[in-house]
């Protein structure tokens, strides 16, 4: 039998620096970082306190009898739905856990079916609660729910974990018990000597020359950094900033830089960005792909990962998402050239350089070396890479000339990923319609972000979860896409306040943090059953029982490309139930930057935007 160890009080200690959590030894395990199959996609690192991994298969049958539901809890105005083992119950009650009166109960709704999890279920609308306070979820027949909090700072700390999740994923950096806590580590990956490797020469950077290349975030599990996963990793947290200021400009993470001019958002970005700008050649502007061991390491910690490392190849794609990351820096560090003269211009003429090698090499994908074996991020589609670039570069640069270059007519908007990011650009205009150039269409701005919105809330009013989750995104990574799909619908509620997308964006937070067909919280040390064995080396190999808090998992798919190499079985092979939290999972299980950014983003939007 599971036992589950609560985790609010937990995560919160271990973000703040307090030591004294370490409870035994990690998990056994073993094996290199996966690569997605149909893109060789990394994954990044999850954390959390819950069921052990050995007992995931034998809970397996329970999970059905389950009320599941978000386990952190609820705005007092924000919808709260569970959803319920279907059986013969018509009615639920929601309990204060304090009290133990019944302090609401309705109607169960009618029982459907989600083809996604084969699962027979109904819905429990408790949205009228509001008042603060725990409680849980009763139905004849089933189990309790977790117990979940009512309250008007509900996700603050979820969101400064998943930020400070990043700071954990730091490159090149002595991690202080001071900051870290029990999660304390060596210096690792200094990147000061870095190698250009023979498929990123020229003439200026022949094969073997030095450079130097700090800082930076692993980029998932693996200790290598990728620019184009960093692309929409870290747009995804200016823009975050960019949109709600107000939720961190007051933050405090305990990191490093805390307590300087600088939001420790901006600063925890920086540290990313400033990477970045190591990996543009100076001679023609182009971007190296990725900055890597030839292989993947093992199962060590960063000090103890001491390969060679090289700086690869030089594509378009690396470019451009360069070009549109640093244009969007440029605007947002713009506020503060005192603290750092020079830099937002420096960001733009970085952004320009980099565009210019883009046009003049438009079609350079990646191709790994023989001698390479670690994660691609080939992408032989740029054409949203061209949109999203230059989408950013009209926004900061004013230059018509841009807005045209993104073709918006034949630009339509998709859920974002790192393979997709043409919606990153609608997302910005979208923000800044009221101070575009009269060259922009805003009306068709406006029709992008909505019908994309309008159909993600369709979805979910008919599902059987009420999700916008449905059995095809089910894909590598399918937490990133259900947080996706809620940054698109944010965006609709943001445009035109239609409340049924705020409802469903809040929805998606639900299903990341429990509403979901294998009743888990997927963000390591949130919730009372969550990720507790994500394949992230640090996690892994620290020797700590507990998983570094702050990080969402990859999440459910059917693929299970890493189960020959896995002594524990996925508990199911149907799509919404695919999930095996286990170290060796790293088709499920993994963590990355580009899922953990879309979490800090809706984290905060939900905040932000609930009505009070």
């Amino acid at each position: 039998m599971a036992v589950f160890i609560p985790t609010r009080l937990v995560s919160a200690l271990a973000l703040v620096g307090v030591s004294g959590l370490m409870l035994g030894c990690g998990s056994g395990g073993g094996g290199g970082s996966g690569n997605n199959v149909a893109s060789s996609a990394k994954a990044a690192s999850s954390t959390a306190v819950a069921i052990s991994s050995s007992a995931a298969s034998s809970n397996a049958a329970a999970v059905s009898g389950n009320i599941k539901l978000n386990q952190l809890g609820f705005l007092p105005e924000s919808a709260k739905w569970a959803v319920v083992p279907a059986g013969s119950a018509a009615s639920f009650k929601v309990i204060n856990t304090a009290t133990k009166a019944e302090v609401f109960s309705g109607n169960l709704s009618a029982a459907t079916t989600w083809s996604a999890s084969e699962e027979s279920v109904k819905l429990a609308d408790f949205s009228s609660v509001k008042t603060p306070g725990d409680y849980l979820v009763r139905v004849e027949g089933a189990n309790d729910s977790y117990t979940f909090t009512i309250a008007s700072d509900v996700y603050s700390a979820l969101t400064a974990a998943s930020i400070k999740a990043f700071y954990f994923n730091r490159n090149s950096a002595e991690l202080l018990a001071t900051h870290a806590g029990v999660f304390a580590r060596p210096l690792g990956h200094p990147d000061t000597q870095v190698l250009v490797h023979p498929s990123a020469a020229s003439a200026a950077r022949p094969a073997g020359t030095i450079i130097s290349s700090p800082k930076g975030w692993y980029d998932a599990g693996d200790y290598n950094k990728y620019i184009v996963n960093s692309g929409i990793a870290t747009y995804s947290l200016l823009a975050a900033y960019e949109h709600f200021p107000e939720i961190f400009n007051s933050q405090n993470l305990n990191i490093p830089e805390s307590g300087d001019v600088l939001p420790d958002l901006l600063n925890e970005t920086l540290w990313n960005l400033e990477w970045m700008l190591s990996m543009q050649d100076p001679n023609d502007g182009g971007v190296y792909h990725k900055l890597t061991n030839k292989n993947f390491d093992g199962t060590v910690m960063p000090h103890q990962a001491t390969s060679e490392r090289y700086v690869v190849q030089k594509t378009t794609a690396a470019a451009l998402d360069f070009a549109a990351v640093m244009a969007t820096a440029s605007r947002v560090f713009a506020q503060y050239e005192t603290q750092l003269p020079g830099m937002s211009a420096n960001m733009l003429a970085a952004a320009e350089s980099a565009w210019a090698w883009a046009v003049a090499n438009p079609a350079v994908t990646y191709q790994q070396p023989d001698d390479v074996k670690t994660g691609e991020y080939g992408d032989g589609n740029l054409a949203d890479e061209f949109a999203w670039a230059a989408a950013e570069l009209y926004i900061t640069s004013k230059k018509d000339a841009y807005y045209t270059a993104m073709k918006p007519t034949n630009t339509f908007a998709t859920v974002p990923s790192w393979g997709d990011v043409r919606s990153l650009g609608w997302i910005s205009l979208a923000h800044h319609r009221d101070n575009l150039t009269a060259v922009a269409d805003k009306q068709l701005i406006a029709n992008r972000i909505d019908g994309l919105a309008a159909n993600l809330q369709t979805v979910w009013a008919a599902s059987p979860y009420r999700v916008t989750m449905q059995k095809n995104d089910f894909v590598w990574g399918s937490n990133s896409v259900a947080l996706g799909q809620a940054m698109m619908l944010v965006q609709g509620y943001r445009l035109n306040g239609k409340r049924e997308y705020l409802d469903a964006a809040q929805a998606m937070l639900d299903y990341v943090l429990g509403r979901n067909a294998t009743d888990m919280s997927f963000v390591t040390g949130y919730g009372d059953k969550a990720t507790m064995h994500p394949h992230h080396r640090p996690s892994e190999a620290d020797g700590i029982a507990e998983p570094i808090p702050g990080f969402i998992a990859g999440g459910p798919q059917p693929g299970q490309q890493d189960k020959s190499g896995c002594n524990v079985p996925y508990p199911s092979n149907i799509a919404a139930k695919s999930y095996l939290d286990n170290w060796c999972s790293y088709a499920s299980n993994e963590i990355a930057i580009n899922w953990n950014a879309p979490l800090v983003y809706v984290s905060a939007a939900i905040q932000a935007l609930t009505p009070k």
